[in-house]
């Protein structure tokens, strides 16, 4: 990587090691954090069937990786969510809400999909933070 470029290192996200992956890049003060999706600390999907339960575990993932770069939810500016059935729009609008501080909301793009990584996953959502 260039001196002014830095991966950002989630504790165990070794499991993402084999997909050529990291969970978050920094340059300067933006941080670009990858689709997170509702995986336990193995990279387990967690919540199969249940877009509740994927939506509420794809936010914490989210603040897990930020927390990570020395940030929280607060710093984000921009999200990109994907779902995989318009059904799951209520869940994803939802668990956005319970862990967004608001009313400062960062911007967001949805996005229909055909399918995510693997077929238990029903939502992902990508980000841009700016870091102080």
């Amino acid at each position: 990587m260039s001196s002014n470029k830095c991966r950002v290192r989630v504790q165990d996200e070794e499991w993402n090691e084999s997909l050529a992956f990291a969970q978050a890049t920094r340059a300067g003060s933006q941080l670009r954090i990858a689709g997170q999706v509702a995986v336990d600390d193995d990279g387990t999907p967690i919540g199969v069937g249940d877009p509740d339960a994927q939506a509420d575990r794809v936010w914490r993932n989210l603040a897990r990786v930020l927390e990570a770069a020395s940030g929280s939810l607060d710093h984000l500016v921009q999200t990109t969510t994907y779902i995989v059935d318009r059904a799951y729009r209520d869940a994803s609008t939802d668990a956005r809400r319970r862990h967004l501080p608001g009313p400062e909301y960062p911007t967001n793009t949805l996005v229909i999909v055909h399918g995510l990584g693997r077929p238990e996953f029903l939502i992902e959502v990508s980000a841009v933070a700016i870091l102080g």
